[in-house]
């Protein structure tokens, strides 16, 4: 479900931060560091839960909308409707969808588990160089060997990224293992 501000509803949730140090008084998202609590009707919703539900829907609907190159959209039940990759990309040791970023200039494919949690959550996923990805992809799967988002979307279902190879399973059931070669 796309994240929501349940306050809209009338509900709390409480410990969404916590103070790390109360010294200088530096706060830090919650990320089950420490306990989190839900409560129900704890003060008059702006909108109906009814109301609130159906928004939470549609907007993750809408997260689902994919933008080809010709300029029409599809739907995908993927996670990430923004970028192509994001549509593919799963870490095979958490199955968490992978997140698009720019490190050092650099565009770069990781873990979402590992971005939210930390390397500890998911320490055998590795950091995928976007450039690499469609190099890969244009080898294993487009016939002329270059990168092609339509030929690809027609032949690959998803991805699962593992510590040291990439497995591609395409929507015909067959799988392909890749090394990682790159630095």
């Amino acid at each position: 479900m796309t994240q929501a501000n349940e306050k809209y509803k009338g509900d709390t949730m409480l410990q969404k931060t916590f103070t790390e140090d109360f010294m200088t008084g530096k706060k830090r998202k919650n990320n089950g560091q420490r306990n989190k609590y839900y409560v129900k009707d704890s003060h008059t919703a702006i909108v109906s839960a009814e109301i609130f539900d159906k928004v939470q829907e549609e907007m993750t609907k809408r997260s689902r909308l994919v933008r080809k190159e010709d300029g029409s959209v599809e739907t995908s039940g993927k996670y990430n409707g923004k970028y192509f990759l994001g549509n593919l990309l799963v870490c095979g040791d958490c199955v968490a969808p992978y997140r698009r970023r720019t490190e050092r200039g650099k565009v770069v494919w990781r873990c979402a588990t590992r971005i939210e949690k930390g390397k500890d959550a998911c320490p055998h996923s590795p950091t995928l160089d976007e450039g690499w990805m469609q190099d890969t992809l244009g080898e294993a799967v487009c016939q002329n060997g270059i990168y092609d988002e339509s030929v690809i979307r027609n032949e690959v279902d998803k991805i699962q990224v593992f510590d040291a190879f990439i497995l591609t399973c395409r929507k015909d059931g067959s799988q392909e293992k890749r090394l990682f070669q790159y630095d």
